[in-house]
């Protein structure tokens, strides 16, 4: 299996990564008297240690900005030509412009602005689709994505068949992508779908389903719910493992690796006994990844995050293939390869 030989114009590289968690906790504890677990369960079932809350005066950009500052220290703003949004759809308002409200923010005056949805598989998802972009067009040679996420707002712990969104913690996560940038290389991407878990899980009581009756919504209805836990179950958990293995294995084939040269995976939040047992696929174990135990799952900033602490921790090593992997709710399962470090094939 070869890599593709890429001339410097044709790379895209990662310049910096910046995360942000606001200073609220909610332990294992606290989950575990809302939802009526043990604490026990909620840490070694559910493998949270602690998420992180907002107040209610912080909103999803204003965490968005935080990490976007981070990832742009040493970085003037104004060199930015875009600044993409790949967070939460829970935003500041309900049909809001979160990626324009964080340009003006940070003083991007010369960048353009969007938004990638995708829900959780979203900001690694994303990296392909700006790759593309800034290949394909002269005038994006450097590009801020932007994910955030309060969506802990939304999680009622009173809801036991939504107990597997308990996780739910806030936080944003940032990268500067660099055209002809020969460093933390992005190759390739792979996604696997299966929409007929669409309806599964939503906030019942928004949209233009139910627009007519939004006055009369019951209050259960403004949180995220599982329609038919079961049934989900049913379908999900025979299927779940294997997709993230072979999205995982898809992006290094594409890029040109076998599944034994990955030296590096950065996962969203799962518990650490399906963490490790999808890394023993790959004849790797812990120190070859993050666990998120104490971060709770950020939506899709957790791959970005868990990359940060990986080089931090010296198990993200130069010259590592790193694979980021996601999966979001309708559902998809997303992964990217990226070449660490210094580029060579």
């Amino acid at each position: 299996m070869g890599v593709t030989l890429l001339k410097s114009a044709d790379l895209i590289g990662i310049r910096s990564i910046g995360s942000y968690v606001p200073s609220g906790i909610r332990g294992s504890a606290y989950i575990a008297a809302a939802s009526g677990i043990p604490e026990k369960v909620i840490r070694e079932k559910f493998g949270i240690n602690l998420v992180h809350k907002a107040p209610p005066e912080e909103s999803v950009s204003a965490m968005g900005v935080k990490a976007a500052l981070k990832a742009l220290e040493g970085i003037d703003p104004a060199t930015l030509d875009l600044v993409v949004y790949c967070g939460s759809e829970y935003k500041d308002y309900y049909l809001y412009n979160c990626a324009a409200k964080i340009q003006h923010e940070i003083g991007a005056v010369n960048a353009n602005a969007f938004e990638i949805h995708s829900l959780c598989s979203a900001g690694v998802y994303s990296l392909k689709v700006l790759k593309g972009m800034m290949l394909a067009d002269d005038d994006l040679k450097r590009v801020l994505l932007v994910s955030s996420s309060k969506e802990g707002d939304l999680i009622n712990y009173a809801d036991g068949d939504s107990r597997f969104m308990f996780n739910f913690g806030d936080g944003a996560a940032a990268a500067v992508l660099e055209k002809g940038l020969a460093r933390n290389v992005i190759l390739e991407t792979a996604m696997i779908t299966d929409g007929s878990f669409a309806d599964d899980i939503g906030v019942m009581g928004v949209g233009c389903k139910n627009f007519a009756t939004f006055s009369d919504m019951p209050y259960g209805d403004r949180f995220l719910k599982v329609a038919d836990i079961a049934r989900m179950k049913e379908r999900l958990d025979p299927v779940t493992l294997d997709n993230f293995v072979r999205v995982i294995e898809l992006a290094a084939e594409k890029s040109g690796y076998a599944k034994d040269a990955i030296g590096f995976i950065a996962p969203i939040f799962m518990k650490r006994s399906i963490l490790e047992t999808m890394l023993a696929s790959f004849g790797l174990n812990e120190e070859n990844s993050f666990v998120l135990e104490d971060y709770g799952h950020c939506q899709s900033a957790d791959a970005f995050i868990a990359l940060q602490n990986g080089e931090s921790l010296g198990r993200l090593k130069e010259g590592d293939v790193a694979v980021l992997v996601a999966a979001g709710t309708g559902y998809t399962w997303a992964a990217t390869a990226v070449k660490w470090g210094a580029w060579s094939a």
